[in-house]
């Protein structure tokens, strides 16, 4: 709701739902169900299905306020998420940097290269995230260095971005231990309905330990 409200502010014309379901990736109902939500939360839209919508003027957000190293920081790290290689990442720093540009001033003379690993072909590294968000675990066919193929349960609890790779941290099952699995090399995944609810954060953190004495 609130980037439906953004798109609104700027908008110089009507933008009618399936336009900004498209920008917005999601379909048409949930546009009109949310317009109908903020119309009722009293949100100055005007419009209609069928005909388009637009803001009413006068409607502010409350502002966010960056003093000039903060701003800095924030504009140079959504810049080097170009360098992640996670499409849904990339997407989803840009939807942050326009939220941001309109409510508050960023730096325009900070950069960042945009080299890093290249997206991997057959994994959607959102699901890979959602899977550590909701602690599933991940059914895999991993391909090692030398092309030798096996199937594996694991418990996905952290993604590090190298420069030169991608890394997702688990427990194997198979391996009864931790591993560091690169997304380029799996072959296939479902994420299972089966969870490790509550164990998230204590494997993240005995990793982390073992992960840090191998950098």
């Amino acid at each position: 709701m609130f980037e439906i409200i953004q798109l609104l502010r700027n908008a110089c014309q009507p933008r009618t739902a399936a336009q900004i379901a498209q920008e917005l990736e999601v379909t048409p109902r949930t546009i009109y169900r949310d317009i109908a939500s903020l119309q009722a939360m009293r949100v100055p839209i005007d419009g209609a299905a069928g005909i388009g919508y637009i803001m009413r003027p006068g409607f502010d957000l409350p502002p966010i306020n960056f003093d000039i190293e903060e701003a800095e920081a924030v504009t140079v790290g959504l810049a080097m998420i170009a360098r992640t290689g996670d499409k849904g990442l990339k997407a989803a720093g840009r939807r942050a940097c326009r939220k941001l540009s309109e409510a508050t001033q960023l730096s325009d003379a900070l950069f960042s290269s945009t080299w890093g690993p290249e997206e991997p072909d057959r994994i959607d590294l959102s699901d890979l995230r959602a899977a550590i968000r909701q602690e599933r675990k991940l059914e895999i066919v991993y391909r090692d260095g030398n092309g030798s193929e096996t199937n594996r349960t694991i418990l996905p609890f952290a993604i590090v971005y190298h420069s030169e790779a991608i890394i997702l941290g688990a427990w194997c099952e198979m391996r009864d231990d931790f591993r560091n699995f690169r997304p380029d090399r799996m072959a296939r995944y479902t994420i299972l309905e089966e969870t490790f609810e509550g164990r998230g954060d204590a494997l993240r953190c005995e990793w982390m330990k073992s992960y840090a004495e191998w950098l």
